[in-house]
């Protein structure tokens, strides 16, 4: 028996197969771009919702996928396709020409990875070089950050400062005049800055190990 999650499942595997978010899908198919989103996937009171036939139907059409390719994306044992992720090495994130002025990669000179699609069209790696983030991050650990990636306290963050420094950092707290920051190495003091001296913060949403 289909169950809820694994009709959604599907539905989220057929954007990645199209290296498309869910509310991109929802506009190739020529469906309202909050279709797939996932508040539309419960009711208001709470109860599962499941997408319509006719939405389904016109998303495989859209992307030319089969409903037999369709039901094999309900397996648990598919993943999604990759896709190519923007790679530099941390020591060179902080020169210039690699980051727009909100923190959003920029520029040619980028190298490419295959990573297994992600919900950001915007999202980076960045290689670790060297022992200073050491034992969060060893020398040669490739890090995936998402500049649109909501941040709270607790999550591990890339900084860059108005004085061209990028680092790597867990978020302790941030107010409208400061940003407390935790070094992943206890060896490395905490760090306090002011709001005006940073340019950006950006979520580190996955790490190699």
């Amino acid at each position: 028996m289909l169950t809820h999650a694994q009709i959604w499942t599907a539905i989220d595997r057929l954007a990645a197969r199209a290296k498309l978010s869910p509310s991109g899908l929802a506009r190739r198919a020529g469906l309202d771009p909050t279709t797939f989103n996932k508040s539309k996937r419960v009711t208001p009171d709470g109860r599962a919702r499941w997408p319509s036939t006719e939405s389904v139907a016109k998303s495989l059409a859209a992307t030319g996928v089969t409903l037999d390719q369709f039901v094999a994306l309900i397996s648990d044992t598919v993943r999604p396709a990759a896709q190519a992720v923007r790679l530099i090495g941390f020591a060179e994130a902080g020169a210039g020409g690699y980051f727009d002025d909100g923190g959003f990669p920029a520029g040619e000179a980028w190298d490419e990875i295959a990573f297994p699609a992600i919900d950001d069209k915007d999202a980076y790696a960045l290689e670790v070089s060297g022992d200073s983030m050491h034992p969060a991050y060893r020398d040669g650990t490739i890090i995936i950050v998402s500049p649109a990636a909501p941040v709270r306290r607790g999550d591990r963050i890339v900084v860059k400062t108005r004085t061209g420094e990028v680092i790597a950092k867990e978020l302790k707290r941030k107010t409208a005049k400061t940003l407390e920051v935790k070094s992943l190495n206890p060896e490395h003091p905490e760090r306090t800055f002011a709001a005006e001296d940073v340019l950006w913060i950006a979520r580190i949403i996955w790490a190699s190990q």
